[in-house]
């Protein structure tokens, strides 16, 4: 068996790579590692829609109980909604059974600390070395040593729902905004949050049947969410994916805001508020230049990390910086929660809009995305460093870089999953800068397939 975690915990086909035999032995020793000081450790569980997540979630209890762990079943909420609720009902940990953007026959298995910040490399480390190593961790817990079921004390959704009303200040009555749950995990909290604010909604992807998350709906397929504002004629669109942590939108004109967009035009709000501190913004290395460009047009710098969202909460936590995220729309406010939430993103563009006075479209126009291409180069997996130290591809890079003269940029990054090595530009002519990614990576293939 290979590494289990992955950049966003352990994921595979659900029943297949996803066993309930693995989901237990992720309960028992995810239990066991992060409550190792705890007598009797409480263990807040949350899942999207998906068919499995019943399965996993039995299978992931019943670890938890067998080391004496306490298990407390929220059902159906966003990723988000465990982070914050593992504080407010002071459990020891949180896991949210969720798959986010992917099919529905996958499914994933994720932890939260305390704190409601995901875990870090070296505890995922102790819990998959417990697991691969069959080490025995429940032996010892025997007759009222074992673990039971708690009823959560109050409405988990309703204690979610107030807390992300909690985060705007401007009144939403009467906006006319359209709202796609992608069958998933916000089907029903979302809906609540804009309704109780008095917006003026319509919702698709809210009737999940535990196979169609994610299905032609959400943010990775916002063409009927698009159509849709059209027809209605709204101020705005706004797609979660399947577990509710990242957020697209769509303006008056159907036209899409990406995550890199939706940075730029909350961190404008957030310095007006002075809520930037040292003026910091966080964006990894797929960050479009555009978005570099206008960022330092609002006088800031910007924090750039690796791919994944880990990465950017672990630059920020260091920095202090309050905003960060991914084009993919996993955008974190650190002064409001410790991970990427959709709904709590879409108020904060709601309110930098509002706030503004200006329409969706005028707002996003001022951002200029550059084209983007992204060719990929087949090399052996020994391989895929070998382009940093070698010669003729430093020179190759050094030639596209000086052709695109400061109106374009290069990345080239290693695939952490397949035999690949990616090679991304960015450029104003996108005939132009296809034929050099192209160049690019057939001469990586050459070398190093």
């Amino acid at each position: 068996m290979g590494r289990l975690f992955g950049t966003d915990g352990v994921r595979g086909i659900a029943n297949s790579e996803l066993t309930p035999e693995l989901a237990f032995k992720l309960g028992k020793a995810g239990a066991y590692v992060l409550s190792k000081d705890i007598k009797r450790p409480v263990v807040l569980i949350g899942k999207d829609t998906r068919l499995s997540g019943d399965m996993l979630e039995d299978a992931l209890s019943a670890g938890i109980l067998a080391v004496g762990g306490n298990v407390i079943k929220i059902g159906v909420l966003p990723t988000p909604a465990i982070a914050y609720l593992v504080r407010a009902y002071q459990a020891d940990a949180g896991v949210v059974i969720s798959a986010s953007h992917n099919p529905f026959e996958y499914n994933g298995i994720k932890f939260f600390n305390g704190d409601g910040f995901k875990l870090d490399d070296a505890i995922e480390d102790e819990i998959e070395d417990i697991i691969l190593r069959d080490i025995d961790v429940n032996h010892h817990i025997t007759g009222d040593k074992l673990g039971r079921c708690l009823e959560a004390d109050d409405d988990a959704l309703g204690r979610y729902a107030e807390f992300l009303k909690s985060t705007i200040d401007v009144d939403i009555r009467g906006v006319k905004l359209v709202l796609d749950c992608a069958n998933g995990a916000a089907y029903s909290v979302a809906e609540k949050v804009y309704s109780d604010l008095g917006a003026d909604i319509t919702v698709i992807g809210n009737t999940p049947n535990g196979v169609n998350i994610n299905e032609k709906c959400g943010s990775t397929h916002p063409e009927r969410l698009q159509d849709a504002v059209l027809r209605q004629g709204a101020f705005l669109g706004l797609a979660y994916d399947g577990d509710a942590d990242r957020l697209i939108a769509v303006d008056e004109k159907g036209r899409i805001i990406d995550g890199d967009k939706l940075i730029c035009i909350c961190a404008s709000m957030m310095k007006e508020k002075g809520l930037l501190p040292g003026n910091k913004v966080t964006a990894t290395v797929m960050s479009n230049i555009g978005f570099h460009q206008y960022i330092e047009k609002m006088g800031c710098s910007v924090d750039v990390t690796a791919v994944g969202d880990r990465y950017v909460l672990e630059s920020m936590r260091k920095t202090g910086c309050n905003i960060g995220g991914e084009q993919s729309g996993h955008i974190i406010f650190l002064n409001h929660t410790t991970t990427g939430d959709g709904i709590l993103s879409s108020l904060q563009l709601l309110q930098a809009i509002l706030l503004s006075g200006r329409q969706p479209s005028v707002l996003s126009d001022e951002i200029e995305i550059f084209p983007q291409v992204l060719k990929n180069a087949r090399v052996k997996n020994e391989n895929k460093e070998k382009y940093k130290t070698d010669q003729d591809i430093m020179d190759a890079i050094a030639r596209t870089e000086k052709e695109l003269e400061g109106l374009g940029r290069v990345l080239i990054r290693p695939s952490g999953t397949e035999p690949l090595v990616r090679v991304m530009l960015e450029g104003q002519d996108v005939a132009h800068i296809t034929k050099l990614a192209e160049d690019l990576a057939v001469l990586l293939t050459k070398r190093f397939g």
